[in-house]
């Protein structure tokens, strides 16, 4: 089976994670804070925290901006659940806008329209490595007194307009899982413009833990003392994870090179194609291709997903709408709010894409849905 999507790891990676195996320090050490840094440099030099999954730094992200009961989250339905899983956590109420028809991204109009004075967040997502029109969704979050926030669990390594992802939305969530752009196993991080929302990010991943004795409201105990102020959960990176994420990063213009000649191959080949639609891009965009999303029209696209299956090839589909996920639909979002991203749902099969992806594979790939297709 060749699958559609698989970490690159080299033996520099694994020195690397074996140097911390034989060192003084497996967690919260000096290889997590130099990841941060690392991160925090790709993304424009805004503080970056890491975490233990994007799931985690979504999470992290609504709360570091302080999401609670009444709030409401405007997002996209075509994504992983997370997006808008965590914010349901912290109480908000969950409001889905519309996407593009061509892009499967957070359509601005669509956004615009749902938008209250008690928006507190509009979550972008850069859906298959192509980041969202931020500039047109950070007026509209700045209009009703919103943050923007960049769900960049796809496109680590891309641009928008010259400017890297990380450095578009107030505050930007990422992944680390092996599939993705860049791997620490399993891994995240945030990266938050704001210091005020960083440090809320960083204590609420630490447990709440507040170590600063400027702001202690006990003062009579010794230079052990530390104390709670708002609850946190644990979700603090390891060096170990950290180790492979620094070695990964020195890859990572590599990664994004060879998933744009692979994204290259495929719409050359396909986009004359009866019955196929190749994915859009903005010429303001410099992807970081994470999926490569095929559209398959006349309603054959669950024939050719298992067709390419039954050839040995793993093809997912990225994603069911949100709102149709059963904890969803019982709290009473109903079918047909986002007709744009429900079409797209019923076309998108996501090809194999990863970087030591060969051009004898892609081929492969390319032969055996043309002549499912035909």
């Amino acid at each position: 089976m060749l699958p559609y999507g698989r970490q690159s790891i080299s033996d520099e990676d694994v020195e690397a994670v074996v140097a911390i195996l034989r060192g003084d320090w497996l967690t919260t050490g000096p290889t997590v804070t130099a990841f941060e840094n690392a991160v925090s440099e790709l993304a424009g030099g805004h503080r970056a925290v890491s975490c233990t999954s994007g799931t985690a730094a979504l999470h992290m992200a609504y709360a570091g901006l302080g999401i609670g009961p009444g709030d409401e989250v405007v997002t996209t339905p075509m994504t992983f659940v997370a997006t808008a899983s965590c914010a349901a956590i912290m109480g908000a109420k969950v409001v889905f806008a519309d996407v593009e028809a061509d892009t499967a991204l957070l359509d601005p109009a669509a956004v615009e329209a749902v938008v209250t004075d008690r928006t507190k967040v509009i979550a972008a997502v850069d859906y298959a490595g192509h980041a969202a029109d931020y500039d047109t969704l950070q007026a509209i979050a700045d209009g009703v007194g919103a943050k923007t926030l960049g769900d960049a669990a796809h496109s680590v390594g891309g641009f928008y307009k010259g400017r890297p992802v990380g450095d578009l939305a107030d505050v930007t969530t990422m992944s680390f899982f092996p599939t993705k752009n860049l791997t620490t196993g399993e891994g995240g991080a945030v990266v938050a413009k704001d210091p005020a929302v960083a440090q809320r990010v960083l204590e609420f991943h630490f447990i709440g833990l507040v170590r600063d004795p400027a702001r202690f409201q006990i003062t009579d105990e010794g230079p052990w003392h530390q104390e709670v102020h708002e609850f946190g959960v644990n979700y603090r990176l390891t060096d170990i994870a950290c180790a492979l994420g620094l070695s990964q990063l020195k890859r990572l213009a590599d990664f994004t090179k060879r998933r744009s000649e692979i994204t290259a191959r495929y719409n050359e080949a396909l986009e004359l194609v009866d019955g196929v639609r190749t994915p859009a891009q903005r010429d303001y965009v410099d992807p970081a291709w994470h999926l490569y999303p095929v559209r398959i029209l006349g309603g054959r696209r669950r024939e050719i997903f298992e067709g390419l299956r039954a050839a040995g090839i793993g093809v997912q589909v990225n994603y069911i709408p949100v709102y149709w996920h059963p904890v969803f639909a019982n709290a009473g979002y109903e079918r047909g709010m986002c007709p744009n991203a429900e079409q797209y749902y019923r076309e998108e099969i996501s090809l194999p894409m990863y970087p030591d992806l060969t051009d004898a594979d892609v081929d492969r790939v390319i032969e055996t849905l043309t002549d499912l297709v035909s």
